[in-house]
């Protein structure tokens, strides 16, 4: 199946590709014969990961500062991308998180994360879109979703917002674009670690997390990475609108109520995790 040219000829933009599981799914395009392009807010991260990717694999990796949140940013983005070549796919992956109570957030911080996890999503997918159906060319748009989607998640609520539009906006997607030869799809991870993730959204470190894994693991970047390289592929030429589910069977275990320790926890401890969040 992952044969070494398995996405020759395909050009793929990366949202948030220079750190994390962007990183290391681009890592994998790159391995599979893909020209990859990642972007986001900092030049420096992304030329270090750019570097790093391309003496890894000895392919090309380009690199362009978007923030995803302006919809003119993205707009102007894509037509630089599009003045070289279209691109053949897209991972929407950039997002933000962390964890506290509903109540005392702010409008402020509860549209932070929808800017970046629905807007941004939103303003790239729209972007590649109208200029393949322009172009009268198709595509293929993979988004990174999690498993609130189904279920919900006490104490990320505007993350759980945002992904459940983000997977409709899929869902509909699919069946409007579908007939220009656009294909939607999106990945629902459960553990992955990554240095941010850990440590905004797990309090309790790792292990209290893997517990709750039916498969008493955390996931591997690489099968994630084969899973999104799959998705992308034209053999998955026929997976149109679906969410496919990579978490060891955690969210059937758990369901919403995944940071479940949390509901115990005191004032004091809340103001204490949020101060070291800041530091």
């Amino acid at each position: 199946m992952f044969a070494p040219g398995l996405l020759a000829g395909k050009r793929i933009l990366i949202t948030g590709g220079g750190t994390g599981l962007g990183r290391s799914i681009g890592s994998r395009y790159l391995e599979l014969g893909a020209a990859l392009l990642i972007c986001g807010r900092r030049a420096a991260v992304l030329e270090t990961a750019a570097a790093e990717l391309q003496a890894e694999t000895g392919g090309h990796v380009q690199t362009h500062v978007c923030d995803i949140r302006d919809p003119a940013a993205v707009d102007a983005m894509m037509t630089t991308i599009w003045a070289e070549a279209p691109l053949d796919g897209l991972l929407n992956n950039a997002a933000g998180n962390f964890i506290s109570r509903t109540e005392r957030l702010s409008p402020r911080a509860f549209d932070a994360v929808l800017a970046v996890t629905l807007h941004g999503t939103a303003y790239c997918t729209m972007g590649v879109g109208k200029r393949w159906i322009e172009g009268g060319r198709g595509g293929s748009i993979l988004s990174i979703v999690s498993t609130s989607v189904f279920t919900g998640r006490a104490f990320t609520v505007p993350s759980a917002a945002a992904k459940a539009g983000v997977l409709a906006m899929t869902r509909s997607l699919a069946v409007e674009w579908g007939p220009r030869g656009i294909r939607t799809a999106a990945i629902a991870p459960g553990l992955f670690p990554t240095a941010g993730a850990m440590s905004r959204l797990s309090p309790a470190g790792p292990d209290a997390t893997i517990a709750g894994v039916p498969l008493r693991r955390a996931g591997d970047h690489a099968e994630i990475a084969n899973l999104a390289a799959f998705l992308m592929s034209d053999q998955a030429g026929y997976i149109n609108g679906d969410c496919i589910t990579i978490d060891g069977g955690r969210w059937l275990a758990e369901g919403a109520a995944q940071n479940d320790a949390l509901f115990d926890w005191t004032d004091e401890q809340w103001d204490q995790f949020r101060g070291s969040r800041k530091a």
